[in-house]
């Protein structure tokens, strides 16, 4: 593990504070009191936690994320501060990821090859199409920054004193980031068989008890929402209501829809309606979520006629039914269709990666400032692949515990209809990755420091 430059004199904090300033005044241009997209359902669910409680009773369970953004965000509820209090706290938490990238390239990489890395994801733009809203993706990179830190203590040796310490903050860390994105509780239990399995064999080898110690700790977090879900549900580490809604749009068999995923209708004077999406002209160009392309015109007669029937039935559940009844179409629609599922997985690799393509969506020129670091990070990370299996033991066992953590979840994502933040929230962890390997085998000659 390389120790970094002990007489270096930046002070990341100072150093990353334009950004910081960037990101602010970022914010501050582009927001309203016009809440959009998801804002509203996180802000009800703070106010629902002020009261007593989190999601609607039976039979109208909504539970379509976690708790970790809303109890984040209850503070700024209770006191009814502005919303751009709340929005300008996203600044802070970019802001401290850098930072925390820093600190954590610092001790594998030298000081320059450090910097290098975290200007590049201090000026990584693509997070500023959520940058300026209520949402939970900055306090899941923020939340990604943090673990990565506590694991590179948790493991390294020269802090099995204080392990105790880190690796239960690292377990917490884990276990508030599925409160905040509940996908990364199918990682949790994916990563928890894998490594009893291997400690089976391995019971000798420190690091694999450390990793269950982590992983437990994950577990013990998350519990009192899995009670709490169960006694809603009567389902075992039920996580959320969403996930059959992306999977169903991703079982797709219909031509020229690529498994993106759509509003679910609503069914007004016994006619099924779908969301009506016009352009907006919002402020931010398109680095706004919110300056999304409109539908094709008469894309609705297309929905209309490839999902009306099953909306049918999928419109007289509610909550977890409702829920079972989208799975229960879309693993049919797998079995029948299993090809077309395959593609439009591949058309979700394409929108996790570069925001393309989407079903019935007019194209237009912005998606190509998507391109250009997307495709730095995919170069490098194919560039990665070979040394990384040939070396994989001599990986600094926090950096392999996170490379598994973030494929295992954008694996799961290509399953599920995905998005372009998606990707982003992982990206730190990328880096990482790809500034330690690249260290041994790519030099990057960085001049004027």
């Amino acid at each position: 593990m390389a120790s970094g430059n002990s007489g270096i004199k930046t002070n990341p904090f100072i150093f990353f504070l334009p950004a910081l300033l960037f990101y602010t005044i970022f914010i501050i241009i582009i927001s309203n009191d016009v809440l959009w997209g998801d804002e509203a359902l996180y802000i009800n669910y703070a106010q629902n936690l002020l009261h007593g409680f989190y999601s609607d009773p039976p039979p109208k369970i909504t539970l379509s994320d976690g708790p970790g953004y809303s109890l984040f965000i209850l503070p700024f509820i209770a006191l009814h501060l502005p919303f751009i209090v709340i929005r300008l706290m996203n600044a802070v938490l970019i802001y401290l990821s850098v930072i925390l990238l820093y600190k954590v390239l610092v001790k594998f990489v030298p000081v320059k090859r450090a910097l290098f890395f975290s200007i590049f994801w201090a000026a990584y733009y693509n997070y500023l199409d959520f940058i300026s809203l209520m949402c939970s993706e900055t306090l899941g990179i923020f939340l990604i920054a943090v673990l990565i830190f506590l694991l590179v203590k948790a493991f390294d040796p020269a802090t099995d004193s204080k392990m105790n310490k880190y690796l239960y903050l690292a377990g917490f860390a884990l276990g508030y980031l599925v409160l905040t994105k509940v996908i990364f509780g199918y990682v949790l239990l994916c990563m928890f068989i894998g490594v009893v399995i291997i400690w089976i064999t391995k019971r000798r080898v420190i690091n694999y008890r450390k990793t269950i110690i982590i992983l437990l700790v994950a577990f013990v977090t998350i519990t009192p929402y899995l009670i709490y879900t169960y006694n809603l549900t009567g389902k075992i580490y039920y996580l959320g209501t969403s996930g059959g809604n992306n999977l169903y749009w991703m079982s797709s068999p219909a031509e020229g829809e690529y498994g993106s995923w759509f509003l679910s209708p609503s069914i007004k004077s016994d006619t099924i309606a779908f969301e009506k999406r016009v352009k907006t002209t919002e402020k931010g160009g398109a680095l706004n979520l919110k300056n999304r392309s409109s539908y094709i015109t008469g894309y609705e007669d297309s929905l209309k006629l490839h999902h009306q029937k099953n909306f049918e039935e999928i419109l007289s559940f509610n909550g977890a039914e409702k829920d079972d009844a989208y799975k229960r179409i879309a693993l049919d629609n797998i079995h029948k269709h299993p090809g077309k599922f395959i593609k439009n997985c591949v058309s979700n690799v394409g929108r996790i990666l570069f925001n393309y393509p989407y079903s019935y969506t007019i194209q237009k020129s912005g998606t190509l400032i998507r391109f250009p670091l997307n495709g730095i990070i995919l170069v490098l990370m194919l560039f990665c692949a070979i040394p990384t299996i040939v070396n994989w033991k001599k990986i600094a066992f926090a950096i392999r515990f996170m490379l598994l953590f973030a494929f295992i979840y954008l694996g799961g994502s290509v399953l599920g209809s995905a998005e372009f933040r998606m990707f982003t929230v992982v990206v730190p962890i990328i880096l990482l990755w790809i500034a330690t390997v690249t260290q041994k085998s790519l030099k990057i000659k960085i001049t004027g420091w």
